[in-house]
């Protein structure tokens, strides 16, 4: 009988959101009156601005027309995206990144999870922690994860901490981690690297021949000066960084998937050999042979989101939920709560009370507040004792989830 991968059975029995979804509707079908508030997966709740409508309307009447039908498009996407991409994200904040440097995707946790098929499974790995689970995830199912331990994580990732102890700053790693996977601003804490911070992990890299997986999606919500929004801002970056961005959360595009990840072409690893090889190269090869590229129509809607009004629309709504996380932020702190992050990401992550660990508040907050969040340790054991809270819902709802939590907390 044929094999099966057993990296998969090393994984745990469901996906972080898999399981909050069980657990919510199950709730739901004990209590059907429950009005339930989610504060936990990072879905938005604002429609699709109406620059980009207006342009897919188009693109759809493009493709009822044998003149401006549009059939398969390039793996690596359509010039009038990456072009726009190249100038509005890179040129306006003085990076030059070149179109081609630039594939555009169905969104950025599919090309996180999938640029491992160009990495040797050897590379020791090393993660924030807590850290988004599709990064763990897929390198368990590669084979490079090693396997899991008693207290939780996999025996060849190197995990590096972040907690209030360390004030949510990564310390580089006292081993030498060949793949380095940096969020920021960070999901699931919220919070943010500072400039100087991030240049000493592109300094790390450049000293110990490292990759840095630089997962940018949040970057729209930025509102300090001294943190970057691309980590193409480092002098040195594009020699050791691979970054991620996606329109999902800047303008609502969850449903509608479109993102992009660069691939500089100074950005070089060694094949088996030791001889050095473009990274960009083998992307563009990889998309090629496993990728049809994203739609031309939500293309066409990413695209609108460059035009003035695009800007303008996309801004409001980053805008609407960074008001609910100062809300959280400030409402949460009235409850007693230690919180943490909100301020350059939509993300607000709180320590649980004392004695209850994250998955007894969960089911807490949602038996009695009927509010459900995502428990910290679905993130790593560094994110045990904690719990994260999003600003992605309606004014209202999260307006009133905080009256629950302070009723019944404050």
């Amino acid at each position: 009988m044929f094999r099966i991968n057993d990296n998969f059975l090393q994984l745990a029995e469901s996906y972080l959101f898999s399981e909050v979804a069980r657990r919510i509707a199950a709730f739901k079908e004990e209590n059907p009156a429950a009005d339930v508030i989610r504060l936990g997966i990072g879905d938005v709740t604002i429609p699709l601005c109406q620059a980009a409508i207006e342009a897919m309307h188009t693109a759809v009447d493009d493709e009822a027309n044998a003149a401006t039908f549009r059939g398969y498009g390039p793996e690596q996407g359509y010039p009038f995206l990456r072009e726009a991409i190249a100038e509005h994200d890179y040129r306006a904040r003085g990076v030059e990144i070149a179109p081609d440097e630039i594939f555009v995707s169905d969104g950025a946790k599919s090309d996180t999870g999938n640029i491992g098929d160009i990495l040797a499974t050897s590379n020791r790995v090393a993660v924030t922690d807590p850290v988004y689970p599709v990064y763990v995830d897929t390198n368990v199912m590669a084979g490079r994860a090693g396997t899991p331990m008693p207290e939780g994580g996999f025996s060849r990732v190197i995990y590096l901490p972040v907690t209030a102890e360390n004030g949510f700053v990564p310390e580089l790693p006292e081993e030498k981690a060949d793949i380095i996977y940096l969020c920021y601003p960070n999901n699931p804490t919220g919070t943010a690297l500072t400039r100087s911070q991030l240049k000493k992990w592109v300094d790390y890299a450049a000293a110990n021949g490292s990759l840095i997986l630089y997962d940018s999606a949040y970057e729209a919500f930025i509102r300090q000066d001294d943190v970057p929004h691309s980590i193409y801002e480092i002098e040195g970056a594009k020699k050791v960084a691979i970054e991620f961005r996606s329109f999902s959360k800047t303008a609502g595009f969850t449903g509608v998937r479109c993102g992009y990840t660069v691939v500089p072409k100074e950005l070089k690893g060694l094949d088996s050999e030791g001889r050095e090889v473009g990274l960009n190269h083998l992307w563009n090869r990889r998309q090629c042979t496993k990728f049809n590229g994203a739609s031309y129509i939500s293309q066409r809607g990413a695209t609108a989101i460059y035009t003035p009004e695009g800007q303008r629309q996309a801004r409001e709504a980053v805008d609407y939920y960074m008001g609910n996380a100062a809300m959280m932020l400030a409402e949460l702190r009235k409850a007693g709560f230690e919180v943490f992050g909100g301020e350059n990401a939509p993300y607000v992550w709180l320590k649980t009370p004392a004695g209850t660990d994250s998955w007894a508040f969960f089911d807490l907050l949602l038996k009695e507040c009927q509010v459900a969040g995502t428990p910290g340790s679905g993130f790593g054991p560094a994110g045990e004792g904690y719990f994260r809270l999003t600003a992605f819902n309606t004014r209202e709802n999260t307006r009133e989830a905080l009256r629950r939590i302070v009723a019944r907390f404050g």
